[in-house]
């Protein structure tokens, strides 16, 4: 497939995939700055980023795409949310954001081909799946992950989203015990309602995870559980990407008031 399946076309009225493309202008920090990709090439540098950590340094079997690009059919569908350094302009973070209206015209969300979502598709109001979240090896501090949140904080204000909700991963470990260990803290300290559960595809390998202790919780997962949000419950095995991952879901009305007021007023400083 060339690049004319994977990548987004532009309009004359400026929308990218059925969107607005310049719905979250570009904020200008001392240091880096967030933007919506526009274009061919600017797609691409997300998915070099994405292949450079997902392919290059994790080592996961990427099974689509044109060479050094970690690319598939989704990519057309979304928008791709990139944090640049401003004195190069070179990409060192990204993610990719799938609005519930778009994912309802394609048939579904890039999760259901890990997760049975249940109800969550119909959730009453907007959804937002966040994805193929990266940040460069070398931008690994607050910084680059603050300002890649305060894109999604802009988005979802700009966008009147009501509900985010993507797969967060976790190191898998021997057996997957680490991975269940992890799970261990999720369903103690942020275990969703009942009816709001998923079902994995493909369960941890470890049939025993109440037997295992806590382990503490990687980044993602933990801003996660900071903002507000709950696990929907187990995880499901990834053996491409070799992680576990953990479908997270963020009710709006729920997010934790001294996280939302930390992120959304970056989006006025980046």
């Amino acid at each position: 497939m060339g690049y004319g399946g994977l990548l987004p076309e532009i309009d004359r009225r400026g929308e990218v995939m059925g969107l607005n493309a310049s719905a979250l202008p570009a904020r200008r920090g001392e240091r880096l700055f967030v933007e919506l990709a526009a274009g061919h090439e600017a797609v691409r540098q997300a998915q070099a980023l994405r292949y450079q950590v997902f392919g290059e340094e994790l080592g996961a079997r990427l099974k689509n795409g044109p060479a050094g690009l970690d690319a598939d059919d989704f990519d057309e569908h979304c928008h791709h949310l990139l944090v640049r350094e401003t004195k190069t302009g070179e990409v060192i973070g990204c993610t990719r954001l799938l609005n519930g209206r778009v994912a309802r015209r394609i048939g579904g969300f890039y999760s259901e081909g890990e997760f049975d979502l249940g109800r969550i598709p119909q959730l009453p109001g907007n959804l937002l799946e966040v994805g193929r979240t990266c940040i460069s090896a070398h931008c690994r501090h607050g910084a680059a992950i603050a300002v890649l949140w305060s894109g999604i904080a802009g988005y979802i204000q700009l966008h009147g989203i009501d509900y985010l909700f993507g797969c967060a991963s976790m190191p898998l470990g021997d057996g997957d015990l680490q991975a269940a260990a992890i799970m261990n803290r999720l369903r103690r300290q942020a275990l969703s309602p009942t009816d709001l559960r998923v079902t994995p595809r493909q369960p941890l390998l470890c049939d025993t995870p109440t037997g295992v202790l806590d382990a503490p919780l990687p980044a993602l997962l933990r801003a996660y559980v900071r903002l507000g949000a709950k696990v929907c419950g187990e995880a499901c095995r990834d053996p491409d990407f070799e992680v576990g991952d953990a479908l997270m879901l963020l009710d709006l009305t729920d997010l934790n008031p001294a996280y939302a007021r930390h992120f959304l007023e970056r989006v006025g400083e980046h």
